[in-house]
C-alpha cells in the first residue's frame, strides 16, 4: 500500500486529504479542514500564510498521531495567479496579497502602453485580467518599489508553501502558466516581456518539472510533527488546483470537454498547443497548463455562487432553505420564464444577488421572478444555457465536434444543474469525483513515485474508486427553442 497527502488549498477552504492506493484502489480520508479567507490589512487584502502553514502541520501532526506505517508523499496545490516573496535570507517578506485586492485596478491601462493586450495574449496565452500576477506584481514596482528590491525569489503560491516545507525554491509549470509571465512557445519565463514591463528581469525561480520530487520535508518539520519514518518527499504536483481536478477527470475521450464546477465553472478542453487566434481573445479563452506539459483552452465562468448568495441572503432573513427544499421549491416553477446573462459585471458581488437578478430581468423586460423556486429556476436554466454558448464556442476554436462533457468537483451534487447542463448543451455528461483536485493532487504523487507510468493510466484507477453518474440530454427541442432566446441576453 502507498499512502500519500493531498494539501488542497482554495481561496475559502483548506484540506489535507489522505490518499492510499492499493490493488488500483484509491481510499481516501479527511484528515483536517479549515477556513481560509483572506486577511484585511492597511486597506489590502492578504493571505496569511502562518495560519495556512500552522493549518497544514495540524493536519501533519494528525497523521503522525492516527496511522502507522510510513507516509509516502505529501502534494500541495492551490487557486492560481498569488505568490509570495522572498529575502536574501531565505524569508518571507510579508503575507502574500490577494488577487481579491484592489492595487491592480487603475494600472491595467499603464501595462498595455508597453505592450498591446493582443501581443500580451499572443505571447502567454492567457486573457488579460487584473488578478494576474503580472499586474500585481507591477502594481507593486510602482507603488512599493523597496518590496521587490528587498526580493531575492519570486514563487508562486504552491511552490512557497513547499518552500516553506522543504526549503527548495522552485517554480511549477501549471501555476506559472497562470501568471502572464511564462512564454506559451518555450514554456519558460519571458525575459524579453519582463524587461518590456518591469525594465530588469523578475527574480522568479526556475520552473521544476511537473511530477517530481520538490525537496525532503526539513528535520524540523520531521521532528515538530511525529513522522519518525526517514525522508518524506514533498512532490510538485500541478500546482493549480485546476489542473489537479483534470487528472483526476476519467473522460470518454480526449475530445472530450471538462468543467470544474463550484462557486465557479472553469470549462474547456485540453489541447496540444495553445489558441491564440484573435476569436479566442475576443470571446475570453485563456490557455493554462496540464499535468502532461500541454495546455488547457478554458474559460471561467460563473457557477453555483449565485445560488449561494441566494440562500445564503435568504438565510439571514431567517428563511432558511435546504438544498433538498431549494430543488422542490424549482420543479414548482415553470420553466423558462426569465433569463440572466450569469456573467455580468452586476452578479460579481452584490449586497442582494436576488434584487440583483430581479433588476437585470427588469433591464431586459422579462418576467421578474419573485419566488425562492422562479429564482433558483433562472439561475440554473441561465448557467447551461450559457455553457451552451461556450461549447460552441470551444468547438469553432479547436474546429472539431465535442461528443461529451465530463463535470467534476463539489458543483455536481447539485443534480438539477448537471442534468440542465446535458439538456442545454445537448451533450451527454459524466460527473465525479466531487473532491477532484485532492484525487488528482494524489494521482500526480504516485505518477511521481512510479506507482502509474501517466495522467492517462492513473486515471483508469477513478473509475474504479469513485462514483461516476451518467446524465443523458432530455428535451432538447424546448431546451434549443429557448437557446435562441437566451443569446439576446448574453
Amino acid at each position: 500500500m502507498k499512502k500519500v497527502i493531498s494539501v488542497d488549498l482554495g481561496a475559502s477552504n483548506g484540506r489535507l486529504i489522505l490518499m492510499k492506493l492499493q490493488d488500483n484502489q484509491l481510499e481516501l480520508e479527511v484528515l483536517h479542514r479549515f477556513t481560509n479567507e483572506p486577511i484585511k490589512r492597511d486597506d489590502h487584502l492578504f493571505w496569511d500564510i502562518t495560519t495556512i502553514f500552522r493549518e497544514i502541520i495540524t493536519g501533519l501532526k494528525t497523521y503522525a498521531a492516527n496511522f502507522e506505517g510510513p507516509l509516502d508523499g505529501i502534494g500541495v496545490d492551490t487557486w492560481g495567479v498569488d505568490f509570495g516573496l522572498i529575502s536574501w535570507e531565505n524569508e518571507l517578506l510579508e503575507d502574500p496579497y490577494s488577487y481579491r485586492d484592489t492595487h491592480t485596478a487603475k494600472i491595467l491601462g499603464d501595462v498595455h502602453q508597453m505592450v498591446d493586450e493582443r501581443g500580451l495574449f499572443k505571447q502567454t496565452g492567457v486573457e488579460p485580467a487584473p488578478i494576474n500576477t503580472l499586474y500585481q506584481l507591477f502594481a507593486i514596482q510602482q507603488t512599493r518599489p523597496e518590496l521587490l528590491e528587498q526580493a531575492s525569489t519570486i514563487l508562486t503560491l504552491p511552490s512557497l508553501v513547499n518552500f516553506l516545507l522543504t526549503g527548495e525554491k522552485f517554480n511549477e509549470f501549471t501555476h506559472a502558466s497562470t501568471t502572464q509571465l511564462m512564454n506559451v512557445e518555450t514554456k519558460n519565463w519571458d525575459e524579453h516581456l519582463m524587461k518590456k514591463i518591469f525594465q530588469e528581469k523578475l527574480p522568479l525561480a526556475p520552473i521544476k518539472k511537473t511530477n517530481t520530487v520538490f525537496g525532503y520535508l526539513k528535520d524540523e518539520l520531521i521532528k515538530e510533527v511525529g513522522i519518525s519514518h526517514g525522508k518524506l518527499p514533498v512532490l510538485n504536483v500541478p500546482g493549480h488546483d485546476t489542473s489537479c481536478a483534470l487528472v483526476a477527470m476519467a473522460k470518454k475521450g480526449k475530445k472530450a470537454a471538462f468543467m470544474s464546477c463550484g462557486t465557479w465553472v472553469l470549462m474547456g478542453i485540453e489541447v496540444e498547443k495553445p489558441v491564440t487566434s484573435d476569436e479566442a481573445f475576443s470571446w475570453g479563452f485563456t490557455n493554462e497548463g496540464t499535468a502532461e506539459g500541454k495546455y488547457r483552452l478554458q474559460k471561467n465562468n460563473m457557477g453555483l455562487w449565485l445560488l449561494q448568495q441566494c440562500k445564503k441572503e435568504w438565510s439571514e432573513h431567517g428563511e432558511p432553505i435546504s438544498y433538498a427544499e431549494a430543488n422542490e421549491l424549482m420543479l414548482k416553477a415553470s420553466p423558462f420564464q426569465s433569463f440572466i446573462n450569469p456573467d455580468d459585471e452586476i452578479f460579481f458581488n452584490p449586497q442582494s444577488m436576488v434584487k440583483a437578478i430581479q433588476t437585470f430581468c427588469k433591464q431586459t423586460g422579462q418576467k421578474i421572478p419573485q419566488t425562492k423556486g422562479e429564482i433558483i429556476r433562472c439561475i440554473l436554466e441561465s448557467l447551461a444555457l450559457k455553457y451552451r454558448w461556450l461549447v460552441e464556442r470551444l468547438e469553432k476554436l479547436s474546429a472539431r465536434e465535442i461528443p461529451s462533457i465530463h463535470m467534476a468537483g463539489g458543483g455536481i451534487q447539485n443534480s438539477w444543474f448537471c442534468q440542465f447542463t446535458a439538456n442545454a448543451t445537448k451533450k451527454p455528461i459524466q460527473t465525479g469525483p466531487i473532491e477532484a483536485s485532492a484525487i488528482g493532487n494524489a494521482l500526480s504523487q504516485f505518477i511521481a513515485l512510479g506507482q502509474f507510468k501517466d495522467v492517462e493510466d492513473a486515471r483508469k484507477v477513478v473509475a474504479f474508486s469513485v462514483e461516476i453518474k451518467d446524465y443523458i440530454p432530455q428535451d432538447v427541442s424546448n431546451w434549443d427553442n429557448v437557446y435562441k432566446k437566451f443569446i439576446h441576453y448574453i
